[in-house]
């Protein structure tokens, strides 16, 4: 991992989280317990802070930022699909933000919702939780069923072991 202090402050990685070699950490970013970040994912806490909570996941490609004086938080348990892109949003706990989804300044995604892949969901609305959106601009699209909210959570247990699995025995080769 590549790891940048700006204006004195450095990013925090807890032991049991890992961050893959090629990720980019600047300034003010924190990463949980149980955490996973993946290849080439960027989380530039230079504008404001970036929280990820404990056991949540940032996957290959996504993008974390945010406006100035704001703040990007991604609580227990997030999901955060390839290639996303979340700037300066509040995720509630346990929600996961679909591939190449872009979640925009403002945002609070209520507990357990699902931000479908490509979507786009738009500066300040509040979501609310155990939601679908899709599209572009996003809209909810429907309720989740607990089976949803189910599979979602066996998904992100999934990346919560793949994070330990990295720290025992991922090698270089």
């Amino acid at each position: 991992m590549t790891l940048y202090a700006f204006k004195g402050v450095r990013p925090r990685i807890d032991p049991l989280a890992y961050v893959h070699p090629s990720a980019v950490l600047i300034g003010d970013v924190s990463i949980g317990p149980h955490c996973y970040i993946g290849p080439h994912a960027s989380l530039r806490g230079d504008f404001g802070p970036i929280v990820v909570e404990r056991g949540s996941n940032v996957q290959d490609g996504c993008v974390l930022h945010t406006g100035i004086g704001n703040a990007c938080r991604l609580g227990a348990d997030s999901h955060i699909g390839h290639g996303a892109i979340v700037h300066g949003a509040t995720l509630e706990p346990g929600t996961m933000v679909g591939m190449n989804a872009v979640v925009m300044d403002g945002v609070v995604l209520g507990a357990a919702s699902i931000v479908a892949a490509c979507a786009f969901v738009k500066v300040g609305w509040h979501v609310p939780p155990r939601v679908l959106v899709a599209g572009v601009p996003g809209r909810v699209i429907r309720a989740l069923s607990d089976d949803e909210i189910a599979a979602k959570a066996s998904g992100t247990r999934i990346y919560q072991q793949l994070a330990h699995d990295c720290l025992q025995t991922l090698r270089r080769a």
